[in-house]
């Protein structure tokens, strides 16, 4: 039997603020948990630039999954601007440590995925506006 999971969906967040968590269909973290865990992991998450660009990797449009269990452990699949970037093996780490701190949280796993591939358009207006793209 699949576990059912709190999911907050970051890919098809781009322009959309404030992010909602979803639930899928377990009720074991209270609401209230889980919204003022959700506004922290992506808190968390927005500490974390890539080098090259001036801009977090949230408003990158670089984190596509963040999942959390019943027992609180915290699944993230991010993405890279390009694969052969030059932190490509640093970053999960730093995604994980940002994260580990947030209170209610008991594990971290970052993965890193290529699919879908990363385009410019998954990137918040904010980071467009920042880059000079509006």
């Amino acid at each position: 039997m699949e576990e059912s999971r709190d999911v907050i969906n970051l890919q098809e967040r781009v322009a959309k603020e404030p992010c909602q968590a979803e639930t899928g269909g377990g009720e074991r973290i209270p609401a209230e948990e889980l919204g003022r865990i959700t506004a922290d992991v992506i808190r968390a998450i927005k500490t974390v630039y890539d080098p090259e660009i001036p801009v977090d990797i949230y408003e990158l449009g670089l984190i596509y999954k963040v999942d959390l269990d019943d027992d609180r452990r915290l699944t993230i699949d991010m993405t890279l601007t390009a694969p052969g970037c030059p932190v490509a093996g640093e970053m999960p780490g730093w995604v994980e440590g940002a994260v580990r701190g947030v209170d209610g949280v008991e594990d971290v796993t970052v993965n890193m995925v290529f699919d879908p591939p990363w385009t410019p358009d998954k990137m918040s207006d904010e980071a467009k506006l920042e880059l000079g793209w509006l």
